[in-house]
Order: structure tokens, then C-alpha cells, then sequence
């Protein structure tokens, strides 16, 4: 028999307070929360991540991972484009990459372009993750009317730690 506590019922005053107590801790730690620097977000955020294996770019050119691009140049399927310094190009590229600097593309564009048929998969790199000369590259050879261009990001880094083959000027 469950005793009773007035008109009211013992358990039931005890779920209310404990209920309250619930409440009034979750309050407070709401508050807490939001006068705190650096609060705990209460909704996931998006974060921006930077495009993985053929996702788009923003300005439309798709990125590829290593695996792909090694597959593509053992087969012989893709032209590779170093868009570095003609002098870091000298000091190591892909072997085969032809050097065409984003910096500047108007002087050897086109007689760099004049050896690669405009339906060519064409793979642009620099070197370092925060590298925009690989992208940059890419966005002009696509303005120019290439429509298969695609972005190996650290590329000259990532070639390297894989072991594939690499030629210098020197």
C-alpha cells in the first residue's frame, strides 16, 4: 500500500521534484553553455570540406586521389601538367609532366597546349596541400576550352611518398 501525503500522493510529488530538478539543471547548464567562450554548439554545424576524389571543386574542376592518377599514368591515360616555378619543376617533376607555371600561363600556353590533343584528360599539380597553382592552372586550361581537367592536390608530394616515377632537369 503506498502511503499517502495529504491529498496527494508521495511518488508522485517526488517525480515532480525530480522532474524540476532535471529541468532546472538543464537550464542552467544551457546558460552556462552560451556565456561560456567557446561553447559546445547545440546544432552540428557543416563544416566546409575541401572536395575528396571527383567532387567538384567550386569553380567546377574536379580534384583526383593518387590512386587514380597512378593508374591513369602507368596507362599511359592522362597528360600531367607541373603548374610550379619553371625552376622548381627543374629541380623534380612527375616524369613526363610537361611544365606549364599557373603564374604565368600566357607565354607557354599555347605551345604547350599545341602538343595535347583539347580532348586529352589533363591532371595539373603543384606541390603542398595549401598549394593554389595546381587549381589555378586547371580553372585557366579550362577557360582555354579543355574540358577534361582534373586536380591532383599535393600532387608532387603525394607522387613522391608513393615511390612513382620522377625525373629532374639538373
Amino acid at each position: 500500500m503506498i502511503p499517502k501525503y495529504g491529498s496527494r500522493n508521495i511518488i508522485a510529488d517526488i517525480l515532480w521534484q525530480s522532474l524540476l530538478i532535471v529541468l532546472i539543471a538543464f537550464a542552467l547548464s544551457l546558460t552556462v553553455n552560451y556565456l561560456r567562450e567557446g561553447g559546445v554548439p547545440l546544432v552540428k554545424q557543416r563544416v566546409s570540406q575541401s572536395p575528396g576524389p571527383g567532387e567538384q571543386e567550386a569553380g567546377g574542376v574536379p580534384n583526383i586521389s593518387i590512386d587514380e592518377a597512378r593508374a591513369l599514368y602507368l596507362t599511359n591515360g592522362a597528360v600531367f601538367i607541373d603548374a610550379r616555378p619553371e625552376e622548381t619543376y627543374r629541380a623534380g617533376h612527375i616524369k613526363g609532366a610537361l611544365n606549364l607555371p599557373a603564374d604565368s600561363l600566357e607565354g607557354p600556353l599555347p605551345a604547350v597546349m599545341a602538343q595535347i590533343p583539347p580532348d586529352s584528360l589533363i591532371i595539373t599539380y603543384c606541390d603542398g596541400e595549401d598549394c593554389p597553382l595546381g587549381k589555378e592552372a586547371a580553372l585557366q586550361l579550362s577557360a582555354q576550352g579543355y574540358t577534361n581537367v582534373q586536380v591532383l592536390e599535393n600532387g608532387w608530394t603525394l607522387w613522391q611518398e608513393a615511390g612513382l616515377p620522377a625525373d629532374s632537369d639538373k
